[in-house]
């Protein structure tokens, strides 16, 4: 027999908080796919593209700072759900590697870097739907 308790107010409230940032971290990532696309669509025409990768770049920007906030809330709020806010933390340092590895492709002209970027950003995806559905869960 499995034992249920209800959470407190504040717990809740902390929670919900964790789980919005963590979320919107989730839709600027969700995002990053559209951007792409809209940007390959145009096969290696860069000048055609600009939009779309400068929208890409600030949009990883925002993500970043969304898992840093995450990280932040998780920490101060929830300080006692490791998995929570660590799990912020390497999704912070994940966005942060594969900004950079974005920059490596669109400053220096390192485009054999996508098929790493790529696969990449889908485990990254993965790491920021999983954050909020944990926090989500009733310990």
């Amino acid at each position: 027999m499995t034992r249920t308790t209800a959470a407190s107010p504040r717990t809740s409230r902390r929670t919900t908080l964790f789980c919005v940032v963590a979320g919107l971290a989730a839709l600027a990532i969700l995002l990053q796919g559209l951007w792409a696309g809209l940007f390959l669509e145009h096969d290696g025409a860069r000048d055609a593209a600009d939009n779309w990768i400068d929208t890409h770049a600030t949009d990883g920007e925002v993500a970043i700072g969304l898992a840093a906030l995450a990280a932040v809330v998780g920490f101060v709020q929830l300080r006692a759900r490791r998995e929570l806010w660590i799990g912020a933390l390497v999704l912070t340092a994940l966005l942060v590697l594969e900004s950079y590895i974005g920059g490596l492709i669109r400053d220096d002209g390192y485009d054999s870097l996508t098929a790493l970027h790529i696969p990449m950003a889908l485990a990254l995806m993965a790491l920021a739907v999983w954050l909020p559905m944990r926090a989500a869960l009733r310990r």
